[in-house]
């Protein structure tokens, strides 16, 4: 509930990452800093990133290499060491990290 979340920021945490496609450094700046009351009464904090579904997974093979699919690529092995960075960073911090895709902010359209 909305009760539970004491403070938000969005695009405030700066995560350094290194890109798969050019193997040079970057900056990640994740979509929320979320802190909350959990059930027990804790607080917790959270980093979230909001991505659609599809991007939340290694594109399919094809038959055909496309633009389109190379793309698909790229995208995912940058996510993929965003992610990796960001969970590291929350990690180190007793935060924690997640992805939120469209089946958790729109449940009746799964």
């Amino acid at each position: 509930t909305q009760d539970s979340v004491v403070s938000w920021s969005s695009e405030e945490v700066v995560v350094p990452y290194v890109s798969p496609i050019d193997n040079k450094p970057h900056r990640y700046f994740v979509d929320f800093l979320v802190t909350v009351r959990n059930k027990k009464g804790l607080k917790e904090t959270l980093l979230i990133e909001v991505k659609p579904k599809k991007q939340c997974k290694p594109p399919e093979k094809k038959s055909r290499v496309t633009r389109r699919y190379l793309n698909e690529v790229k995208t995912w092995g940058v996510n993929s060491a965003k992610w990796k960075a960001a969970s590291e960073y929350a990690e180190n911090r007793g935060w924690k990290f997640m992805i939120l895709t469209e089946d958790h902010l729109n449940p009746q359209y799964k």
